[in-house]
């Protein structure tokens, strides 16, 4: 059973930074595409990135571009966030299948989430 748990996030000020964190357990993470979503306060999940399994592909919203970058090596998935805007507050959660899904939240594995807050 693929496990994934998110850690990092916290409160950072408009144009600031975040540092998020994604460690698999339980499966051959190099296997595996992974992505992050977003729930903004009182709205739905919303994608923000995701990296193929061989790393060679990502995807990004619109929002995410020039803000967000993701890689990932056997293990972890740990995105970079930079210039943050207060629409970037959210609970992050990190996803993976054995399917590349790009933007899709038909992700088989999900982690519990992490809040990122970003103040004005």
């Amino acid at each position: 059973q693929v496990r994934l748990v998110e850690s990092g996030g916290g409160l950072v000020q408009a144009g600031g930074s975040l540092s998020l964190s994604c460690v698999a357990s339980g499966g051959t993470h190099s296997s595996y595409a992974m992505a992050w979503f977003r729930q903004p306060p009182g709205q739905d999940r919303e994608f923000v990135a995701s990296i193929s399994w061989s790393g060679g592909n990502t995807y990004y919203s619109d929002s995410a571009k020039g803000r967000f970058t993701i890689s990932k090596d056997n293990v972890r998935t740990d995105p970079q966030m930079w210039n943050l805007k207060p629409g970037a507050t959210g609970i992050y959660c990190c996803a993976g299948d054995k399917m590349n899904l790009g933007i899709s939240d038909e992700y088989c594995y999900w982690g519990q989430g992490t809040q990122g807050a970003v103040s004005t």
